[in-house]
């Protein structure tokens, strides 16, 4: 367990784990290097559990799974230069999504000359290449500084919209010894809408006779409010790919996720008061065009920008979803509408089996095998976006991980292996294409090593499908998109998991199930049949 820090004489390393402690820091991801050893030193001195990625990407993309389902800050450490750059693709996901990962490294020294004379990592201004990507790249100049810098990292990503920050300590600063003092976490206000907005709100909802909620991921942690706002309008609740899971999908109101699909923009059109509960309601999510919610929009949002980006509303409940929403609940006195939810998602349900049709032999065999509390972690795949979004269902919030915004390849094994670290009692499951596996592929010898039983679906199609599309859609010279897969269940095998080939996706339950029993991972490789694009 680790242990919290006292005022003292400590280094730079000793300081800056003992301040991760008191920020209730117990588990970090990463690899160590030679710069960044003191704090590996005190990770282990202090009982911080340290997860070993093989890949730096690899180890902000297990932060931002950790802290996606955990609701906690997601810590990677990894050292300077080329380590941080590898790392960056996962915290600029991290903006994307509203994740707040913290990725700590050591810097250049203090007196390190101007113009560089060739130090082992040196990079003319990593802050900035990380500015570029996260909240802010905070750079601590002494040791006794480090609390405070620490204090303040953790206060930007956890007050208002959670985002991912870089965290520097000069190496040479991470040796010195000095007297420190401990800065304890900020404490954090509730942010709540103005009482105008709120009975202006009110009022909207309670003349409605055909309101709609949107769901997004900043509605995470207000599943009860949404479902109690959901039951007193008597409104269908549709989810943005965050969102999903945040209303039960088998409840009677839930239309699960798919905000893009023909059915949801025609019940938005019928709407009269259209409700966005953290969305940004961003092309991401929509695909084909903004939702037609002129005139008839009410956002609830935490983020002032996001409030007014991507769609104008006519009011704005500016505060934290959970807290506004109980809030607005309290002031509805309304009989709940009596709109055909039913109808509606039958509608919006054959849109998605037409859309995923490829993949439904698939995505109906991968259902029955989640229990309910199940995390199933995509990544940027056909069969995941077109398939298993708005084909499979999840019953709680966070419990489906998409890299949605930025979209990178790689994100779902590392981000399946942060999940399970945080959430050892739930029943994980990762789902790649088989290209996107391999950019991180190497994290399967990470999964072994932790013994956790974690089934890897790989749904193979020998290439890019969704680029090979785009090319056929262009008229385009097909190429560079093709490429013979490797057996994936003995390269599971070679890295220390189980590995099973399943050639029907019927079959794939049974794998699933088998393999959430094991002893360590197991990666399925699933064949689909030839002229599937996934």
């Amino acid at each position: 367990m680790a242990t919290a820090s006292l005022p003292g004489t400590m280094t730079g390393g000793e300081a800056l784990v003992a301040a991760l402690v008191d920020h209730g820091v117990e588990v970090v991801f990463g690899i160590p290097g030679t710069h960044n050893l003191e704090i590996y030193k005190h990770l282990a001195l202090r009982g911080v559990r340290h997860v070993s990625t093989r890949h730096e990407q690899g180890a902000g993309y297990a932060a931002d799974g950790y802290a996606r389902t955990t609701g906690k800050v997601g810590v990677a450490v990894v050292t300077s230069g080329p380590a941080l750059l590898n790392a960056a693709t996962a915290v600029a996901q991290a903006w994307s999504d509203s994740v707040p990962v913290l990725v700590v490294s050591p810097g250049l020294p203090l007196r390190h000359p101007a113009t560089g004379n060739g130090l082992l990592h040196e990079t003319r201004d990593q802050g900035a290449a990380l500015r570029a990507v996260c909240a802010a790249s905070l750079r601590a100049t002494s040791v006794a500084e480090i609390p405070t810098t620490v204090a303040q990292a953790f206060a930007l990503m956890t007050a208002g919209r959670p985002r991912p920050v870089h965290l520097e300590v000069p190496l040479d600063v991470l040796e010195e010894t000095a007297e420190v003092a401990a800065v304890a976490p900020v404490p954090q206000a509730t942010p709540m809408p103005s009482e105008r907005s709120l009975a202006d709100a009110a009022v909207r909802l309670e003349g409605a006779r055909r309101p709609v909620l949107i769901v997004g991921g900043g509605a995470k942690r207000a599943a009860t409010e949404v479902r109690e706002l959901a039951e007193r309008l008597g409104a269908p609740v549709v989810t943005t790919i965050n969102g999903k899971g945040v209303l039960p999908e088998d409840h009677e109101l839930a239309l699960g996720a798919g905000v893009h699909l023909p059915a949801v923009r025609a019940l938005v059109e019928e709407a009269d008061v259209v409700v966005a509960i953290g969305t940004e309601l961003a092309p991401a999510d929509l695909w084909y065009g903004p939702l037609p919610v002129a005139g008839k929009l009410v956002r609830v949002d935490i983020d002032p920008v996001g409030a007014v980006t991507n769609a104008t509303a006519e009011t704005v409940l500016l505060g934290d979803a959970a807290v506004t929403l109980r809030e607005l609940t309290k002031r509805l006195g309304r009989t709940p509408a009596e709109p055909d939810v039913a109808a509606w998602r039958e509608r919006k349900r054959s849109d998605a089996r037409r859309e995923g049709a490829e993949w439904t032999a698939l995505t109906d065999a991968m259902g029955p095998a989640l229990p309910r509390d199940a995390i199933l972690s995509t990544d940027n795949a056909m069969a995941c976006y077109y398939g298993a979004m708005a084909n499979v269902a999840t019953h709680t919030p966070a419990s489906f991980l998409f890299p949605t915004g930025y979209g990178t390849l790689g994100y779902g094994l590392p981000a399946a292996i942060g999940a399970k670290v945080g959430n050892p009692d739930r029943p994980v499951v990762a789902m790649l294409g088989d290209g996107g596996v391999m950019f991180t592929v190497q994290e399967l010898a990470t999964a072994a090593v932790l013994g956790i039983a974690l089934p890897v679906v790989v749904v193979d199609n020998s290439g890019y499908g969704e680029i090979r599309n785009e090319m056929v859609e262009r008229h385009d010279p097909v190429h560079a998109v093709d490429f013979p897969a490797p057996d994936f269940a003995a390269l599971g095998r070679a890295l220390g998991c189980h590995g099973v080939s399943v050639d029907d996706p019927a079959d794939v339950t049974a794998a699933i199930e088998t393999a959430l029993r094991a002893d360590r991972p197991t990666v399925i490789h699933v064949r689909m049949p030839e002229g599937v694009t996934a």
